[in-house]
C-alpha cells in the first residue's frame, strides 16, 4: 500500500529558492508553495499541512511576522530559512514561534534531515493516546470501532455526524477546519446545505459535553476561520 505523503508548504518571494527546496524535497513530501507571507497564509486555511518552510527575507511581511501570525492559528512545525546565521536572529525565530532554524547555503541531506525530524516530534507530542482504536484525552474516550463517546467512563450519545465532526477534529488537531471543508469531510457536500448546519452540530457537541461534565471544549472556534481540536491544557 502506498504511504501518504506529509504535506510541507514552502514560502519564499524568490522563485530560485523554492524551486530549489522543490528539488531537494519532492522526493518525500507532498509539496506546496506560496510566494509571500499572505499567500502562506490564506492556504493554511484551506487544507492539513504538516510543516511550514519558512524564509525571513521576504517584501511587505518578514518571516519573523509571518511565523507570529501562524502561531495565531496554529501549532504546525516552522522551520525558517536565512542567508545569516546571527545568534540575535536564531533568537527572534525561536521567540516568535519558530522550531527549527536553518542557514543558507545548506546542505540537500541537512534539510530532509530536519523536517523529518520536525514531523516526528510534531506527531509524538500532539496525537492523543491511542489503543486498537481507543482514543483518550482527559477524561473524554472516543471508541472509534464501536462509534461510541464516553465522559468519566459513561456514555454519551452523539449523532453520527456529531461523532464524525468530533473523531475529525481529534485526529487532525494542528488543522482548522473551515465551515466548507467540515461539509464535504463530514457531509461529502457544500453546496446543497448551510453552513450554519456545522455551527448548529458543533453546538449540541459543545452543549451535550458541559451537561456531561467534560473537564475541557474540545472544540475551538477560531474566528473568522473555522474550527479545530482543543486540547485540555489549551482550554485555560
Amino acid at each position: 500500500m502506498r504511504m501518504k505523503k506529509e504535506r510541507v508548504l514552502i514560502v519564499d518571494d524568490e522563485w530560485n529558492m523554492r524551486h530549489l527546496l522543490k528539488i531537494n524535497l519532492s522526493p518525500y513530501f507532498h509539496l506546496t508553495e506560496a510566494a509571500s507571507g499572505q499567500e502562506a497564509l490564506t492556504l493554511l486555511t484551506k487544507g492539513r499541512i504538516d510543516v511550514v518552510i519558512l524564509d525571513i527575507m521576504m517584501p511587505d511581511m518578514d518571516g519573523w511576522e509571518v511565523c507570529k501570525k501562524i502561531r495565531e492559528m496554529s501549532q504546525v512545525p516552522i522551520l525558517m530559512l536565512t542567508a545569516r546565521g546571527d545568534v540575535k536572529d536564531k533568537v527572534q525565530g525561536f521567540d516568535v514561534g519558530a522550531d527549527d532554524y536553518l542557514v543558507k547555503p545548506f546542505e540537500p541531506e541537512e534539510l530532509v534531515a530536519r523536517v523529518k525530524a520536525l514531523i516526528r516530534r510534531s506527531a509524538a507530542s500532539s496525537n492523543p493516546i491511542q489503543t486498537e482504536g481507543i482514543i483518550k484525552i482527559a477524561d473524554l474516550k472516543i471508541d472509534q470501532n464501536e462509534r461510541q463517546v464516553f465522559v468519566n467512563d459513561r456514555p454519551l450519545e452523539l449523532t453520527p455526524k456529531e461523532f464524525d465532526i468530533l473523531l475529525l477534529l481529534v485526529l487532525n488537531p494542528k488543522t482548522i477546519f473551515t465551515r466548507d471543508m467540515l461539509l464535504d469531510r463530514v457531509w461529502g457536500v457544500h453546496d446543497v446545505l448551510d453552513i450554519r448546519t456545522v455551527d448548529t452540530h458543533v453546538k449540541n457537541i459543545r452543549e451535550k459535553f458541559r451537561k456531561n461534565g467534560l473537564s475541557f471544549n474540545p472544540i475551538k472556534t477560531v474566528w473568522g476561520m473555522g474550527y479545530k481540536f482543543q486540547a485540555p491544557e489549551e482550554d485555560q
